[in-house]
């Protein structure tokens, strides 16, 4: 397998952002869900920005297939998992959904601060807008030296806009089948809850999710630059 040098030099920029964006997205569903009263991912040191016990937690998913992915594909995917008390989610499903909807929001967050760091580097002529806009080219340098920074915020803009709207959508195992919560009435969410919660689902899930991702994503990325 030929690994072209430009893979390489980004390689760096590529597992920052996407260790930056798991961190954030793990730890926020583990704060919310201390807020919320379930203290699992909070004994497992999760309430953090410190990407070591995230990294602890799901080696394959924050190192291995990272790496794999982005040799093979030139793109990164992962995951990483925050563990949480199913008693709790009964008991509370509304405070369960919150915990779910926040690490997409984590997401969105991450990209907006992407947003605003392209347009005060715009604004003081460090960066400037693109002819043609990539996932990986959100914003250009206008010199050499802006090259790595705009490179890494326009990673940083696309992977979390792209972890958001894949973590939403409505299926499990993914975060937008608990979310739904905060729309269902209580028991008719818990019924939900049990219907879901099985092996078979979660694979299909991600299966149908990966097959239709870009009928949702690619309008979604280009709303998102047309804002920016």
């Amino acid at each position: 397998m030929e690994i072209s040098p430009e893979i390489l030099a980004l390689f760096p920029l590529w597992y920052v952002a996407f260790l930056l964006s798991l961190t954030c997205h793990e730890a926020a569903h583990a704060l919310v869900a201390k807020w919320g009263g379930d203290l699992t991912a909070y004994h497992s040191g999760q309430v953090t920005l410190n990407p070591l016990p995230h990294i602890q937690r799901e080696p394959f998913g924050t190192v291995l297939v990272p790496i794999l992915s982005l040799l093979l594909s030139g793109w990164m995917i992962g995951w990483g998992s925050a563990p949480y008390d199913p008693y709790w989610e009964q008991r509370h499903p509304k405070r369960a959904a919150l915990m779910a909807l926040a690490g997409p929001t984590a997401n969105f967050t991450l990209a907006i601060v992407a947003v605003l760091l392209i347009h005060l580097g715009t604004g003081v002529g460090f960066f400037q807008l693109p002819e043609s806009f990539g996932f990986i080219r959100v914003v250009e340098a206008t010199t050499s030296g802006g090259e790595a920074p705009a490179q890494f915020l326009s990673i940083l803009f696309s992977l979390n806009l792209l972890l958001g709207t894949f973590n939403l959508i409505p299926v499990p195992p993914l975060d937008g089948h608990s979310a739904i919560g905060l729309a269902l009435p209580e028991d008719l969410f818990r019924r939900w809850l049990e219907f879901v919660r099985s092996p078979m689902l979660s694979l299909l899930g991600l299966i149908i999710a990966w097959q239709y991702f870009h009928v949702v994503f690619f309008p979604v990325f280009a709303l998102a630059i047309r804002l920016l």
